[in-house]
């Protein structure tokens, strides 16, 4: 069944009902924390996750934000910061910060639906999907430059290069 079967009149719908009803679509682990903000636990291929989403209907922005841990070395910030400036580059939606005091990676992202406008299932799918699929292509390219000391080009170009060939 399609994302948006159930929820044909969109407009009606809390954008915080859309998230939760994407999570429990596809059996992610999630707590409605507030009316307005919910946080899930998505799994990759290297970590799992932390996504939360809130709702502000002060600006009409659905924020995500998509975290996870990690302790670079304090000798490779500049590489750390040089690196995600690269990759930020590459971004079209979203983009990568580096929060020191709680020691985490975030992705963030703001669909902006002023005007009364609604977002869609697929849409918040689609977000939380991009966050995801970002953390995943670029997490070998920051633990390349933090932990083996490559150059922040380097590290990158291994994220975005193409794989040729069948193993």
């Amino acid at each position: 069944m399609a994302l948006s079967e159930q929820y044909l009149d969109a407009d009606d719908v809390h954008p915080i009902d859309l998230v939760e009803h994407v999570a429990e679509h596809h059996a992610w682990e999630f707590d409605r924390i507030h009316d307005d903000q919910i946080a899930m636990a998505v799994v990759g291929q290297w970590r799992t996750y932390s996504i939360t989403l809130a709702w502000s209907g002060y600006d009409e922005t659905l924020r995500l934000i998509c975290t996870f841990e990690m302790e670079p070395p304090a000798h490779r910030m500049p590489e750390l910061y040089e690196a995600l400036n690269t990759i930020n580059d590459q971004c079209w939606a979203g983009c990568f910060t580096w929060w020191a005091e709680q020691n985490m990676m975030v992705y963030r992202y703001g669909l902006v639906l002023a005007g009364d406008q609604a977002a869609g299932p697929e849409q918040i799918d689609t977000m939380i999907n991009a966050a995801v699929t970002s953390c995943e292509r670029y997490y070998p390219a920051i633990q390349l430059v933090t932990w083996a000391e490559r150059t922040p080009q380097d590290a990158v170009q291994v994220a975005i290069a193409e794989a040729y060939g069948t193993a």
